[in-house]
């Protein structure tokens, strides 16, 4: 049986794998640089409006370079607040919304109504805020939206797929927000939690064009199995035959006076840590910042790639990669995305003794647990067997927060108040 004391370096490579993870979200903070991308003020009114993990930082920037006479309201999870002066922040639940955001998406839509050309719409957007401003289209109710929700999360959807359904069941997503304030000028700050960082999936558009339309909506539930109640089917059946409106397209009129900049990316968070791994003295290697797939099938993969490096005398490097990945809930345990493909990848290294990693959620909060992620080493496994888990029936019960739980190997940051999405780092030698 393998012990800790045949790895003597474990407890060194975990702190630098906190360390190259902590990298990556100081890189992705909101304060990196949101004051460049501020518009000059405006002859008319200025309103701040928000939604997503990072909305309270992103407020308080704010209000550090604009000062107080301006007035706004961002929603944000529960726990992701702070104080602010004259921007309101309001907590609501995520990923599955209630009767709380649904009322602040309310109000954030009636914020923006009624602007003038001289006016100015700020809108700070960060991942999460799809889930946030849960404002039903007409004939649906928030339980409506819960529901589906809900069969999103577990159905083993991606983002731009789940995104796609929810816009064309809501009043607010899908560019609708920026048709609410048109005429005024919209500038969007956003930070991109999403491959490819294409503006219209993160927090599901709210202020830019829409290229998806009620058919795809369809085609991502079809393509899912995904049942939903007649009510929903009919809006989206209705939308398809062209009874109802679609989301704004690229070239509305409407839209002609919204910009957007994204403040923080995926790739900023990767090349800080790859920066961050050099000065430990490892070679980064960067996989990049946009992978998607199962989280287990991953983790599996990058075993594979792990100890691929490893035989063939390549150490001392850092493999490093973000994205999102996807779990197809089938089992009633509890786990994040990043606590399956570690599990995934601590099955595929089968306790191989140079290869340490870490995968965490750079929000702080895997899925729906308290933790961010976890960590390996080579005596994972060992360790795990001793305690008497079954690594792969635990997995295979959707169960990998509970293993990682009783071997003290979650990673507990709190909410991190940005959000970049995934990270993983996988050390060799």
């Amino acid at each position: 049986m393998v012990s800790m004391t045949d790895f003597p370096d474990v407890s060194n490579k975990t702190q630098l794998l906190k360390d190259i993870f902590s990298s990556a979200v100081l890189a992705a903070s909101p304060d990196a640089g949101i004051a460049k991308y501020l518009p000059q003020r405006p002859a008319g009114r200025t309103i701040v409006v928000g939604a997503g993990k990072a909305g309270a930082s992103m407020a308080l920037e704010v209000e550090l370079a604009w000062g107080d006479e301006i007035e706004g309201l961002v929603v944000v999870p529960y726990a992701h607040g702070l104080q602010t002066k004259s921007i309101e922040v309001v907590e609501a639940a995520h990923p599955v919304p209630d009767a709380q955001g649904e009322a602040v998406a309310g109000r954030l839509l009636n914020l923006v109504s009624g602007l003038s050309p001289d006016d100015l719409v700020l809108c700070l957007i960060s991942g999460g805020g799809s889930a946030l401003m849960a404002l039903p289209s007409e004939g649906l109710t928030l339980s409506d939206k819960r529901e589906i929700n809900s069969k999103l999360l577990k159905s083993g959807a991606a983002i731009d797929e789940m995104n796609t359904v929810r816009k064309h069941l809501s009043k607010i997503k899908g560019g609708r927000l920026a048709v609410a304030a048109n005429p005024a000028r919209v500038v969007t700050i956003g930070i991109s939690d999403v491959p490819g960082d294409d503006p219209a999936v993160i927090a599901s558009g709210p202020t830019v064009a829409d290229p998806t339309t009620y058919g795809d909506a369809i085609g991502v539930l079809e393509k899912y199995s995904i049942t939903v109640p007649k009510n929903v089917l009919r809006i989206l059946q209705d939308g398809l035959a062209g009874k109802l409106e679609e989301t704004p397209k690229p070239g509305d009129a409407r839209l002609a006076r919204c910009e957007v900049h994204l403040v923080a990316t995926p790739a900023m968070a990767l090349a800080a840590a790859g920066e961050a791994a050099k000065k430990a003295g490892y070679e980064p290697h960067i996989l990049g910042d946009d992978i998607e797939g199962e989280a287990r099938e991953v983790g599996m993969a990058h075993a594979r790639l792990a100890i691929d490096m490893a035989n063939s005398g390549k150490t001392k490097v850092a493999i490093i990669s973000g994205g999102e990945t996807t779990v197809t809930v089938k089992g009633n345990g509890r786990g994040g995305r990043n606590a399956e493909y570690l599990l995934g990848l601590v099955l595929g290294l089968a306790g191989h003794p140079d290869i340490h990693a870490i995968a965490c959620d750079t929000d702080g909060i895997d899925g729906t647990e308290k933790n961010a992620g976890a960590i390996c080493g080579p005596d994972t496994i060992s360790r795990g067997n001793a305690a008497g888990l079954d690594g792969a029936g635990m997995l295979a019960n959707n169960d990998a927060y509970s293993f990682f739980e009783a071997l003290g190997d979650l990673v507990i940051t709190g909410p991190t108040l940005t959000n970049v999405n995934d990270f993983r780092c996988i050390l060799v030698g």
